[in-house]
């Protein structure tokens, strides 16, 4: 069963497209978030978590974490910081999270775990799944010009429960 949740999907065309995604979520977005990004290599998290970034308004460029496994992304203003983490190869999924030894505390940052399905759920009841799926074109070749992306949004949890996801549209 679990926590209840509600689902929201879009298509993106572009990667502007999906940097400007980024930005609008991140305004749902606060402290205390945990977003898991899922989607194959090259499907647009980095660029995701880079609007979200932006969005957030926090410091530092945000680049794939593959060699840190975690960034902290310090916010300019007043807002949460960001925290990127690659859970791709973080073994042991939560207790290994907290043996990064961020300089943050996670219940006061904006999560965006890449990879993170099956490794960090049980970090919190409330969570918001971004799954990112390249769009399939036609089978006459021209699906590799074709940015476009599925993006659906499923939040989990009573934090999700209130929040219009159809605002990100």
């Amino acid at each position: 069963m679990g926590a209840p949740h509600h689902q929201y999907s879009l298509t993106v065309a572009t990667s502007d497209r999906m940097r400007e995604l980024g930005e609008r979520l991140a305004k749902l977005l606060r402290a205390g978030d945990l977003v898991l990004l899922t989607g194959e290599l090259g499907a647009g998290k980095t660029t995701l978590t880079r609007g979200l970034g932006a969005g957030l308004g926090v410091r530092g460029a945000v680049t794939s974490p593959t060699f840190v496994i975690a960034r902290v992304h310090p916010p300019l203003g007043g807002g949460p910081p960001l925290v990127h983490v690659d859970a791709y190869r973080l073994g042991g999924g939560l207790e290994e999270m907290e043996d990064l030894d961020l300089d943050v505390s996670l219940p006061e940052s904006v999560v965006v775990v890449e990879w993170g399905e099956g490794r960090v759920e049980e970090l919190t009841e409330d969570r918001l799944h971004v799954v990112i799926e390249r769009s399939r074109g036609e089978a006459d070749g021209v699906d590799e010009v074709d940015e476009s992306r599925t993006v659906t949004f499923t939040g989990v949890g009573a934090r999700w429960a209130a929040e219009d996801l159809s605002a990100l549209g």
